[in-house]
């Protein structure tokens, strides 16, 4: 008798081609700059440095390695250095307008490279791909073309940092944007890291930057709800992936609190705190839980024992496993273990739909395709329903980190 396995999709893997192999999805009048620029750059991150590298774009090796861990399909985020940028994309600051043409080429160039590596596994792989903001229009038409080269990933949004001179996400100068996402089913995702203002590299700041960057990162909930975003583009989604996930019922209360303050507030005239709420209720329509409800979505890479009791207030159909292979805090090859250690015992339709049937849904992978796949790779619903005695000596993930608390953010 055949075991039955679940089918895991992972909402969270990273990717990006070598440095110089960039060059050929370059317009070629940036070549002679990219040359330059290729042949002085110092790349700060040991991972991209290391004989496991290649993990970001050998297609053979990941496929391999994600089905020894169990893994069918994955949604692509952005890992290595495009052209012309200081540092990965995600944590890169917004350019000046002197740095926009020739960063917005190298964001090009991957999005093209991601949609040739996501067309080697068809089926398995949803790329993300990227946008900068200082250009709405620009924007648009990479939107445009991204869904019809098949990044159905969707769109990375890199948020708009204190400093950066954008205006705030809440403005209704990126409403293009919303209605091209809205109108073509392109999820909007915001990424753990992007959005955090520059700190420095003292001790200091690294250890404020910890503090504050899923703040930052959260911030985009926020700022979408109030402004409204989701009112006039009802068929909006928005994914926050790699910030946790035990924060958001507790940010809902407090948005929702402050929402029902401040619409009462604004009928009150003549009061200190009417002007706050001054024509809120008619820019944004319904409330923040109910925003949530019908919009949101939360890529709870490695979702953590302590989380998953909350997974109800989250919401069973809004939470997306995802492994983060190939960073080191990342499931991979412990996957199996790492999902026990947070569901096992769990009734197996909620296991399902955490670690792939919701993925599925919200980035539009075909089961059909996946199933047989995972009929010979995923792992058993026996195996994940096994508490976990003992975490792996050698693993380096979170998950497997003793104690933890909910946070607010």
């Amino acid at each position: 008798m055949t075991e039955e396995r679940y089918t895991v999709i992972s909402a969270d893997c990273h990717a990006g081609a070598d440095l110089l192999d960039y060059r050929p999805y370059l317009e070629s009048r940036h070549h002679d700059a990219f040359d330059a620029w290729a042949a002085s750059y110092v790349n700060p991150y040991a991972d991209l440095l290391a004989d496991t590298a290649d993990r970001n774009w050998n297609s053979d090796r990941r496929i391999a390695e994600l089905e020894q861990d169990g893994i069918v399909a994955e949604v692509v985020f952005p890992n290595t250095i495009p052209p012309f940028f200081p540092s990965a994309s995600l944590m890169a600051p917004a350019p000046t307008p002197e740095e926009f043409t020739r960063r917005w080429a190298g964001l090009r160039a991957h999005n093209r490279w991601l949609a040739d590596f996501c067309a080697a596994a068809p089926g398995r792989r949803a790329g993300v791909f990227q946008v900068l903001l200082n250009d709405v229009d620009e924007a648009v038409k990479e939107i445009r073309w991204a869904a019809a080269a098949g990044l159905k990933g969707g769109l990375l949004l890199p948020g708009t940092p204190p400093g950066s001179g954008l205006p705030e996400l809440y403005s209704a100068a990126y409403d293009p944007i919303w209605a091209t996402c809205a109108e073509l089913g392109v999820p909007v995702n915001h990424h753990a890291g992007s959005a955090s203002p520059p700190l420095g590299d003292e001790p200091a700041a690294r250890a404020v930057f910890m503090v504050e960057t899923t703040w930052f990162s959260h911030r985009a909930l926020w700022h979408l709800v109030f402004g409204g975003a989701f009112r006039r583009h009802p068929g909006l989604k928005l994914v926050l992936t790699e910030q946790g996930s035990g924060w958001i019922p507790g940010v809902l209360d407090m948005l929702d609190y402050y929402h029902g303050r401040l619409v009462a507030a604004a009928t009150r005239a003549n009061t200190a705190e009417s002007k706050f709420g001054a024509g809120l209720a008619d820019s944004m329509g319904k409330g923040p839980s109910e925003v949530w409800r019908e919009n949101c979505y939360v890529g709870a890479s490695f979702m953590r024992p302590h989380e998953v009791p909350l997974r109800d207030r989250i919401g069973l159909d809004k939470i997306m496993w995802g492994s983060d292979y190939p960073h080191d805090e990342g499931t991979y090859p412990y996957t199996r273990e790492g999902l026990r250690i947070a569901y096992a015992e769990l009734p197996q339709g909620e296991i399902a739909a955490m670690v792939g049937g919701n993925t599925a849904r919200v980035y539009g992978f075909d089961l059909g395709l996946l199933d047989p796949i995972a009929a010979r790779v995923g792992p058993t619903v026996q195996e994940l329903g096994e508490p976990l005695d003992e975490a792996p000596k050698d693993a380096t993930s979170p998950v497997f980190a003793r104690g933890g608390s909910v946070r607010i953010w």
